[in-house]
């Protein structure tokens, strides 16, 4: 196992230099800015005391963020509202991880050059799994450097702390399942994402049943789990040991199916396609659809389900909103203007802009993925031209987009409407606010557009651009960050709908500033060689 680990290990950490600080740093900040706007927002016992009456009392809250055991501390409040999506991002980190030092390895036939050499057979999975718990351990010692000190209590900030490794352990344990079972990338990452959302959703439901419901249902995910260790209000070290002992039977079964299959193969055949090839596929179009369909789908049925889950809060987060005006605060710091379900509902519509941010970004760096594994070669020998090419991927992040929009603002005026009443007219408000969305989002999918065509070795670094911006638009306002900072993410640029004016301006500089981008992008794909 250890034949050709080290250099297999040094390779991994060179490739994700950039990666790694980027999520390290968003994950860090994202606990400092939490601490920091909660300390501003509660600063006495009895302001948190009411937050946790409101809480703990409305189950929209409680599937939204889970129950609040503890109030007396700063990290309790803190772990409490991190611990609601602080384990996701390091689960979806480690589930990249791992496909893509093994997997993706595979998939493209670098680990088959790789594997002739004096290298076991295990050591690219042990060097993928070395990597995302590395990472983990790396959050966690920042995490703990940064509760201790703001002063909080060594215990309780340890074990908030090892709740980052623990959980990313049993997803890059889960996904190396995976990546055995699959014989694509997309695939593996696919039955991972969809075992993590799982395991969201049941992490939520049992949450939301409180003790009076079938609260069992909690037990199933590991999310909850993760909840359970109860930093500072507990410490229960015995729910990390429940995650450890997990992360190593899945590590364990990864490495049995590791040796039961041929390399570059998955122990799930993939299904034969038809003997011939429908007439689409003839064209640059059609050829596009057929490759992207499958993440369309996925990602719209993924929104329907947040946007549904975030309408049907609305009517507990009016009723905490009277009970804690604090929570106003924050909300008019994020974007709210009027009202309170207006204020709450236009910051979640913005919230769900930037999930749908990622899927263009997704969709452009398929371009380079088809360029850099000779897909696109073949296909360009014929009578297509470039630019028809590269015109079917880029239909999708514009069209794509605003369908994507479109199905969370439905389900987010479903949800409220089902909660408050007067269906028609929310999702008529709230179909609106999703589609003046799309040209902030648009401009993540042409900036990827630029570099693929003007620096194609540089695309990939379209993600850290993703990433700064939506740090800066989920935590500069919660600092009061000023206003020159704001200003660079296209989301401070939207209106604020429902409730807000709408102007169009800010709109059409944003979609004349994305169609520039993507412009110069064609225009640098038509003049530099392929590869």
């Amino acid at each position: 196992m250890t034949a050709g680990l080290p250099v297999l290990l040094r390779l991994a950490l060179r490739r994700d230099r950039i990666m790694l600080p980027v999520w390290l740093y968003a994950l860090v900040a994202s606990v400092a800015g939490t601490a920091v706007s909660l300390r501003q927002l509660y600063p006495s016992q009895g302001s948190r005391d009411n937050l946790a009456l409101s809480v703990n009392a409305n189950a929209s809250l409680r599937a939204l963020y889970g129950p609040l055991y503890d109030t007396h501390s700063l990290g309790a409040l803190t772990s409490w509202r991190m611990l609601a999506i602080g384990p996701v991002m390091i689960a979806l980190l480690s589930q990249l991880l791992v496909t893509r030092h093994t997997r993706a390895e595979e998939e493209s036939g670098r680990l088959e050059l790789v594997a002739a050499g004096a290298v076991d057979r295990r050591a690219p999975l042990t060097a993928a799994l070395v990597t995302a718990g590395s990472a983990g351990l790396a959050i966690a010692a920042a995490v703990l450097a940064l509760l201790l000190g703001l002063g909080q209590n060594a215990a309780g900030s340890l074990a908030f702390a090892l709740v980052f490794p623990a959980v990313g352990l049993l997803f890059a344990g889960l996904t190396a399942v995976t990546a055995q079972v699959t014989q694509t990338a997309r695939a593996a990452n696919g039955l991972a994402g969809a075992a993590l959302g799982a395991a969201f959703l049941l992490r939520a439901v049992g949450d939301a049943a409180g003790s009076g419901g079938p609260s069992w249902i909690g037990w199933l995910s590991p999310l909850s789990w993760a909840a359970r260790v109860r930093p500072y209000g507990g410490d229960h070290w015995w729910a990390l040991g429940l995650l450890l002992a997990a992360a190593g039977v899945e590590i364990a079964a990864a490495y049995l199916l590791l040796a039961r299959r041929d390399l570059g193969g998955g122990l799930l055949p993939q299904r034969p396609g038809p003997a011939t090839a429908g007439a689409e596929l003839g064209r640059p179009l059609g050829l596009a659809w057929r490759l992207q369909r499958a993440a369309l789908r996925a990602w719209a049925a993924g929104l329907i389900v947040f946007g549904f889950v975030l309408g049907g809060v609305s009517k507990g987060l009016r009723q905490l909103i009277n009970d804690t005006p604090e929570t106003a605060q924050i909300l008019a710091r994020l974007g709210g203007t009027t009202g309170a379900v207006d204020s709450y509902l236009s910051t979640c519509m913005t919230f769900l802009a930037m999930a749908v941010a990622v899927y263009p970004v997704q969709t452009v760096l398929r371009l380079r993925e088809e360029e850099t594994g000779g897909r696109a070669e073949p296909v360009l020998a014929t009578a297509v031209g470039r630019l028809s090419w590269a015109g079917g991927h880029l239909l999708y992040p514009l069209l794509g987009t605003v369908v994507l929009l479109e199905a969370g603002a439905l389900a987010m005026g479903l949800g409220t409407g089902a909660v408050l009443g007067d269906t028609g007219g929310w999702i008529g408000r709230l179909l609106a606010a999703g589609l003046v969305q799309a040209p902030a989002v648009w401009l993540f999918a042409a900036a990827g557009t630029a570099l693929f065509g003007l620096r194609p070795q540089w695309t990939t670094g379209v993600w850290g651009l993703l990433g700064l911006l939506l740090l800066i638009s989920f935590l500069g306002p919660t600092l009061n960050a000023g206003h020159w900072l704001l200003d660079l993410s296209p989301f401070t640029h939207v209106p604020r709908l429902p409730g807000g004016a709408l102007h169009a301006a800010p709109l059409l500089w944003l979609s004349l500033l994305s169609g520039l981008l993507a412009a110069a992008g064609l225009l640098g794909l038509r003049r530099r060689d392929l590869g």
